[in-house]
């Protein structure tokens, strides 16, 4: 088989935003969607087992060997706009900054917002990401998947695909996310659309912990609240174990402060979750996504 390159024991933290994470016993950055596909075909026929990762902004690795394939998608960057339609088509492993500063520079509205989420348009329509009320899961058309079990490949519209907060049924299901066909409003203002998306991104860091390692907001927001409320009325803001650290700045981040491990990090999420359950009676659920944990 053709195009299969990968690594054997790569350190996984490299590829993490909160820079946490054990070793992949396989590993691959694939640049096109026919290698990620080859690769996906690798894994079935040698009955590995197979795990993607796009931007590892919302993902807690556990600091153990993982077995199988771990494919990180950062390279598949192959993004096609058109102007006068809004019509877009990306890879997976497009970073959404860099979607978002395409699309106002071609005059396209609505994807103003994705300029401060360091993920990917995979991760983002994995996770349903989103912020506030809005979710790229808005814009989708359609996204072509790859059947791990069958290796087939299709083409899925969005009335097919039942998104809910924070949630899409490709975290149950065996289909991995080739591509996805968006639609965005065309023939916009670019100069009030560049100036929306940098006061966007200035708004992001200045209240938000961009200077240390983390994974963007760890937990989902109960109904008709903020989890990031909740943690500061129940007063954890800066709580710390180990290196691991709730921001002072957003009670909604954990930071690394420099060698948080996967343990520290999983501690201080129960301990959260513990204070706020006995403190507020809401159960705060986890936005971030657990890999190598007997984690529910």
């Amino acid at each position: 088989m053709k195009n299969i390159n990968f690594e054997k024991k790569i350190k996984l933290s490299n590829y993490t935003t909160i820079k946490v994470g054990g070793f992949a016993e396989y590993f691959s950055k694939p640049n096109t969607s026919s290698e990620f596909i080859n690769l996906i075909k690798w894994s079935n026929l040698n009955n590995q087992q197979c795990r993607v990762i796009g931007a590892g902004s919302n993902v807690l690795i556990n600091n153990v060997l993982l077995k199988g394939l771990t494919i990180c998608t950062k390279k598949m960057r192959s993004i096609k706009i058109e102007s006068h339609s809004g019509i877009v088509v990306a890879d997976s492993g497009v970073m959404l900054p860099t979607m978002s500063n395409m699309l106002a520079k071609n005059g396209l509205q609505g994807g103003e917002w994705t300029v401060g989420i360091p993920g990917t348009v995979g991760g983002a329509l994995y996770m349903n990401a989103g912020s506030g009320k809005l979710s790229l899961a808005k814009n989708l058309l359609s996204v072509q998947v790859i059947d791990t079990k069958t290796l087939e490949i299709s083409e899925i519209e969005k009335k097919d695909i039942n998104f809910q907060y924070r949630s899409s049924p490709f975290q149950q299901n065996n289909l991995l996310i080739i591509s996805a066909k968006l639609l965005f409003e065309p023939q916009g203002n670019i100069k009030q659309l560049l100036k929306t998306t940098k006061e966007n991104l200035k708004r992001k860091t200045e209240t938000q912990p961009y200077d240390l390692p983390s994974f963007g907001s760890v937990f989902k927001n109960p109904t008709n609240t903020y989890a990031g409320k909740l943690i500061e009325e129940v007063g954890l803001k800066g709580f710390k174990i180990g290196d691991a650290e709730i921001s002072t700045m957003h009670g909604n981040f954990i930071v690394n402060n420099s060698s948080a491990n996967s343990k520290d990090i999983l501690d201080l999420i129960t301990v959260i979750q513990q204070k706020v359950l006995q403190k507020k009676g809401i159960f705060l659920q986890p936005e971030v996504r657990m890999i190598g944990f007997d984690y529910p």
